[in-house]
């Protein structure tokens, strides 16, 4: 009998470590976050009646952002560039929820006209008299390699995705001091935590994100109620990919290739709410490989470069031959 116990034993390891490894390859966000979804707030009971203000609201994660938003009864601010397809955002948010016409105020905004933040914040500020949270959606992306690349598409990036943002949360931000609390939301990547080819410039940005952030936090250690919060996204299935930044600013990408295998929408907005109403300070929202590659950066970085040097011949691959970047090689073989 103790013989049999002694062969057992392993078995019944190697059973729990398999059911483990399972349940790891199932996760799409971080541990700290997959608790508070679990055992934490909810933003059904904490985001009513809060004055919430989405960049980068016309298409993808903004849009989505404004559709829950508007289901859970926030009041919100839209912005991007685009004013009609703001409108058509406006639209269906009062579809799908009891907020009326003035509780969703579409505010046209482009981030890399700085001159313009203080009266947009001020126009804001005259329609609600606060802003609850601010959440830095806009943003374009990038598929070029950088020996192809022009130093004016880096300029570009950087003016967008950093300086344009930076700009906005510093208005935002002095209304918040002054009220003691509030909360800044950010959305980076999980290319600010790793690097990856074809991005190099967006990588860039998104580093710059992450590092301003990090800084700023422990700067407004006087007050507690102004949260901040980086939101670090893996791929999603959202139009972001139809917009990049290319190797001249005066080209577009051919190829978008198929979407479907990224992490839905939906899901990444909601990590991102219950994120943003358990006061996180970063969240990683990704399907594997790259929450993966997220934990290995973080403890194992020797190990974290050799998988990323072999996903980074995979996608310069995939880029040249006209499939979607973020396709893994068992996707590839699956299609």
């Amino acid at each position: 009998m103790e013989w049999a116990a002694l062969l057992l034993l392993p078995l019944a390891l190697c059973a729990l470590l398999y059911l483990l490894g399972r349940w790891l390859l199932g996760l799409d966000g971080d541990l700290t976050l997959l608790w508070a979804e679990w055992r934490g707030k909810r933003p059904e009971n904490e985001l009513p009646d809060k004055v919430v203000w989405v960049t980068g609201a016309s298409s993808g994660i903004g849009e989505e952002l404004a559709y829950q938003l508007a289901k859970i009864g926030a009041l919100i601010v839209l912005s991007a560039r685009r004013e009609n397809e703001l409108e058509r955002v406006k639209q269906k948010c009062l579809e799908i929820s009891n907020l009326s016409s003035k509780d969703i105020l579409v505010l046209p905004l482009d981030l890399t006209d700085r001159s313009s933040h203080e009266a947009a914040t001020k126009t804001v500020l005259q329609h609600f008299g606060r802003i609850d949270i601010l959440v830095n959606n806009g943003g374009r992306s990038q598929r070029s390699l950088f020996v192809d690349t022009k130093v004016e598409v880096y300029a570009a990036i950087m003016e967008l995705n950093y300086l344009g943002t930076v700009s906005l949360t510093k208005h935002v931000l002095s209304h918040m001091v002054q009220r003691e609390k509030g909360k800044i939301v950010t959305m980076s990547s999980v290319m600010g935590i790793m690097g990856a080819p074809l991005a190099t410039g967006y990588c860039a940005s998104k580093h710059a994100l992450q590092g301003f952030f990090n800084s700023l936090r422990p700067e407004l250690g006087d007050y507690p109620e102004i949260i901040i919060t980086t939101i670090c996204p893996g791929p999603v299935q959202s139009k972001i990919i139809h917009n990049v930044f290319t190797e001249d600013l005066s080209k577009s990408l051919e190829n978008t290739g198929d979407q479907s295998h990224k992490m839905p929408t939906d899901r990444c907005v909601r990590l991102t709410l219950v994120s943003t109403v358990n006061d996180l300070k970063e969240a990683w929202i990704s399907d594997h490989p790259y929450l993966a590659v997220c934990y290995l950066w973080q403890y194992a970085p020797t190990w974290a470069w050799w998988l990323m040097n072999k996903m980074g011949k995979i996608r310069i691959k995939n880029f040249k031959s006209g499939v979607d970047a973020d396709v893994s090689y068992s996707q590839k073989k699956k299609a």
